[in-house]
C-alpha cells in the first residue's frame, strides 16, 4: 500500500520555502498560517454539538466556503489562497491542509515545537457558525467560557495565546498596522509572556487587550507566569493544547494517520 504521508513530503518542502526568511526566522506567511489553523478549528462548540449542530471545527470550511471574507478573518486572504492552491494541486483534504500548514509554520519559527500532524479529516459541507471565535476586546471570563465550550481549559488557553509570540496585528489598531505582539515576532519564544505583563506600553510591540486581561486572570495567571523564562514548559503545553484544538469537530479520529515525520526539524537556535 502507498504511504498516505508521501505527498506531504512535497507539500512540506513547498511550505518551508514559503514560511522562512533568508535569515531563518519565520515570516508573515507563517504567521498567517498559524492564525488560519486557529480560525478554522476554533469554530466548534460543545454546546452547539450537543444541540445537534455538530459541524465546524477543523474541517476546512474557512477556505472551502470563503470565510476569509468574514471580519474576524481579516488578513487571511493570501494564506487561504495558498491553502486552496495546495488543495487543488495535491488533491488532499482542505481540513488537513489548513492544520498541516499551521503546524508546519510553528516549527518553521526558531524555537518552535514540532507538533504532531494527523491526516484524514473529513472536509466541511457547510460554512462554520458565526460568533465562535474570540474577540480581542472581550473580558477574560467570556474568553475562558468560550474556550471551555471548545473543551480547552484555562491552562491550555494560557499556552495557546502564546502563539502571539510570532504574530503581528493589522486590523485592531489601524495607526499601528504591522505591529508585532512581542519584540521578536520571527522567533517562537516566551518574550510575549513577560512583555504582556509589563505595565508600560511599548513602541516595539502592541499588546492585545484580551491578552492583557487573560494574563492577570486568577484562572490563568499562575500558568502565564510559569511560562516566563521556561521555553520547554511552554512548548510542551502548547503542543498538547494545539493537538486538541486541531482535532475539534473531527469525529473520525481513529481513522487518522500520523504524518509528523514529513515536518522539518526543530530549529533549536535563534538566528
Amino acid at each position: 500500500a502507498t504511504d498516505p504521508c508521501c505527498q506531504w513530503y512535497f507539500i512540506s518542502e513547498e511550505l518551508t520555502e514559503a514560511f522562512t526568511e533568508t535569515d531563518g526566522q519565520c515570516n508573515d506567511m507563517a504567521r498567517a498560517a498559524i492564525r488560519l489553523g486557529f480560525h478554522d478549528a476554533g469554530t466548534w462548540s460543545q454546546s452547539l454539538a450537543a444541540a445537534g449542530h455538530d459541524f465546524g471545527g477543523a474541517d476546512g470550511s474557512l477556505a472551502l466556503f470563503f470565510e476569509e471574507e468574514r471580519p474576524e478573518n481579516g488578513g487571511l486572504f493570501e494564506i487561504t489562497e495558498l491553502a486552496r492552491d495546495i488543495y487543488y494541486r495535491y488533491d488532499v483534504n482542505m481540513a488537513d491542509v489548513i492544520q498541516y500548514m499551521s503546524i508546519h509554520a510553528t516549527v518553521s519559527c526558531p524555537l518552535g515545537p514540532r507538533l504532531r500532524a494527523y491526516i484524514g479529516r473529513i472536509d466541511a459541507i457547510q460554512p462554520a457558525s458565526d460568533g465562535l471565535l474570540p474577540d480581542v476586546h472581550a473580558p477574560a471570563d467570556d474568553l475562558i467560557a468560550l474556550f471551555e465550550d471548545k473543551t480547552i481549559t484555562p491552562h491550555m488557553l494560557a499556552a495557546l495565546v502564546g502563539a502571539h509570540s510570532t504574530s503581528k496585528q493589522f486590523g485592531v489598531e489601524h495607526s499601528r498596522k504591522g505591529a508585532p505582539q512581542d519584540s521578536t515576532p520571527g522567533v517562537w519564544d516566551v518574550d510575549f509572556y513577560n512583555q504582556t505583563l509589563e505595565e508600560a506600553d511599548s513602541e516595539c510591540y502592541f499588546k492585545f487587550e484580551s491578552d492583557v486581561k487573560l494574563s492577570t486572570h486568577p484562572r490563568v495567571k499562575d500558568e502565564w507566569v510559569a511560562f516566563i523564562d521556561d521555553q520547554d514548559h511552554w512548548n510542551e503545553d502548547y503542543a498538547a493544547a494545539y493537538l486538541r484544538l486541531s482535532l475539534l469537530g473531527v469525529n473520525n479520529i481513529n481513522n487518522l494517520k500520523e504524518c509528523s515525520k514529513t515536518l522539518p526539524p526543530k530549529k533549536n537556535r535563534t538566528p
